[in-house]
């Protein structure tokens, strides 16, 4: 069956809503055509259903699948950015990685193989988990095609501890792990909107030591959106940019749905504003993790993650204008 799409600059973009509705049609997300529907693809947004290394609410598997559900009213044009990010890249869905969901070593492999691939068809990887365990092979792919990368981490927590019940990999060890494996680089990381009790000083010593300094979530009053994207661009200058946001540094009122909630957190709109600086950043990459809906009501944290992966493919689109 034919399926209209909107067609600009020789690209694929969405299915045309004014033809066909947005609660019908695929369910890809934003309504993008699968990688396979194209020849030459820019960005590919790629699902990772696997939770296995949660520490305490489960169901982040069933993540992708809410975000394409919740990227329906996504339209062609994102005025806050400026610019059609569907029209000056073409922008694809590649489906989801089957991943063993009773081994986290085997999972991991398969998530740094199924990436690997991935990256041989499109020139950036945009993924949606998920937990955060997925960010370590995502990394190890990344570094593979970049070298050691800048991370950005947006979460409230700092995930560089060292194990979980002796389990060296979990979604709390992911940049501990990727800071010693020499997958990042040292000198250009930071956390965003990390809050919440901690185990106890040694936590800041060693994520500090690993290579990452902080905004915490106390000082966003004061610093404002700007102030943020400037501690941001100052820190990680023209570094290779790998961007890992944790729905959960966002307050629980704008995303319920996620596995290990903290009070205290950004807002949506703060988020957002901070995402659309990320156009004149060497950006690489990125993740949106740890969306469980089974906690979710109204589709509001999908929502704010499906509108969180646009503003990232719009940074993309700006970051390739400006080549």
């Amino acid at each position: 069956m034919h399926v209209p799409r909107i067609l600009q600059d020789g690209r694929v973009g969405q299915v045309d809503a004014t033809v066909v509705p947005r609660f019908a049609g695929p369910a890809t997300f934003a309504r993008l055509p699968q990688i396979d529907e194209v020849s030459d693809v820019d960005v590919a947004v790629l699902g990772v259903p696997f939770d296995a290394g949660v520490s305490y609410r489960p169901g982040a598997r069933f993540g992708p699948t809410h975000v394409r559900e919740s990227s329906r009213l996504l339209r062609p044009f994102n005025p806050a950015a400026g610019i059609s990010p569907f029209a000056s890249q073409q922008v694809v869905d590649a489906g989801d990685l089957a991943i063993n969901p009773f081994d986290i070593e085997e999972a991991i492999g398969q998530i740094e193989a199924g990436a690997r691939a991935v990256l041989e068809r499109s020139h950036r990887l945009v993924t949606i988990g998920g937990d955060h365990t997925i960010a370590l092979p995502l990394l190890r792919a990344m570094a593979a095609r970049h070298g050691p990368v800048a991370v950005v981490h947006f979460d409230a927590h700092l995930d560089t501890w060292d194990t979980y019940f002796g389990a060296a990999h979990t979604h709390g060890t992911p940049f501990r792990r990727a800071s010693e494996e020499g997958l990042i680089d040292r000198s250009g990381c930071l956390h965003v909107g990390t809050r919440g009790p901690l185990y106890s000083t040694s936590d800041l010593h060693d994520d500090h030591e690993l290579g990452f300094h902080v905004v915490p979530s106390v000082e966003i009053d004061d610093l404002g959106a700007r102030g943020i994207a400037s501690r941001i661009h100052e820190r990680v200058a023209d570094r290779p940019v790998y961007l890992s946001i944790d729905i959960d540094v966002l307050d629980p009122a704008f995303a319920p749905g996620t596995g290990t909630p903290e009070a205290g957190g950004m807002t949506s709109r703060e988020l957002l504003a901070v995402l659309r600086t990320f156009g004149s950043l060497n950006l690489v990459g990125a993740d949106v993790v740890e969306v469980a809906p089974a906690y979710d009501h109204a589709e509001i944290t999908g929502i704010a993650a499906s509108h969180t992966v646009y503003e990232i493919l719009s940074a993309l689109a700006l970051g390739k204008k400006n080549d």
